[in-house]
């Protein structure tokens, strides 16, 4: 059974087509790595998955149920893009909040050992968020996303705005949370930590996914040691190859 099973699906928006007949499929305690422009569909794919959109065609399933199916959700804990915490609220508020909301237990020294885990000091928990940073209200997002014991874990571009202590953090603590069995599904511009983190990725370009493997098999594909040369080849690729398509033969 696959973590997540993507198959046929498709999306637009008015008459534009967003998503093309996208397929993939991540494995229990795989860490996999979804990459593309802004604008290639990233943060839809994702909301797609959580059920947050309508999907056109196709179905997505977690761990063997349907993403319609609101229990679906129980295994995931999910990291936004964007994310804004209530402006009323202050840190230890929202961790406490979401806590519970995953069915886990509050306890202060495991909060603790996560703020020390991300260079955070544990004295800014009880600020409102609307006085805390970019980057320390997005390391409290991560809190309880890593606190929440969840199998499988989304995050859509975890690192942003990150300083590179937290950088350093976050990913000692993905480590762990590999060692424990956790599946990671996650969009990230940043393709070194992509080359390092990853058991596999997909490139989403031009609504369609380009490329699907390992690391290792990118660079194969594009005769390249280097990620971000490969995913440059990839991406530049496509315009010669939709033009020889719609060529008359």
């Amino acid at each position: 059974m696959n973590a997540i099973d993507i198959q046929g699906v498709y999306k637009r928006f008015g008459r534009q087509p967003v998503l093309h007949e996208l397929s993939l499929a991540v494995e229990p305690g795989e860490y996999f790595a979804l990459v593309g422009g802004n604008g290639a569909g990233k943060s839809t794919l994702i909301r797609l998955i959580l059920d947050f959109m309508k999907l056109d065609a196709g179905t997505i399933r977690l761990f063997g149920r349907s993403s319609l199916d609101p229990s679906s959700r129980d295994v995931v804990a999910f990291l936004p893009e964007r994310f804004t915490p209530p402006a009323w609220i202050n840190g230890e508020g929202y961790l406490r909040a979401f806590l519970k909301l995953y069915g886990t237990n509050w306890k202060r020294s495991n909060v603790e050992e996560m703020c020390d885990s991300l260079f955070f000091d544990p004295a800014q928990l009880r600020k409102p968020v609307t006085a805390l940073s970019k980057g320390m209200t997005q390391k409290i997002g991560l809190m309880a996303v890593f606190l929440s014991g969840k199998p499988l874990l989304i995050l859509d571009e975890p690192m942003s705005g990150l300083d590179p202590l937290a950088r350093i953090g976050v990913k000692r603590i993905l480590k762990r949370l590999r060692r424990q069995g956790t599946t990671l599904f996650y969009s990230s511009h940043m393709l070194p930590d992509v080359e390092a983190q990853c058991d596999r990725l997909a490139i989403l370009h031009q609504r369609r996914f380009r490329f699907t493997g390992t690391v290792g098999e990118c660079l194969e594909k594009t005769g390249t040691d280097d990620l971000e040369e490969a995913y440059l080849r990839i991406v530049m690729e496509e315009p010669e190859r939709e033009s020889s398509r719609s060529s008359p033969s």
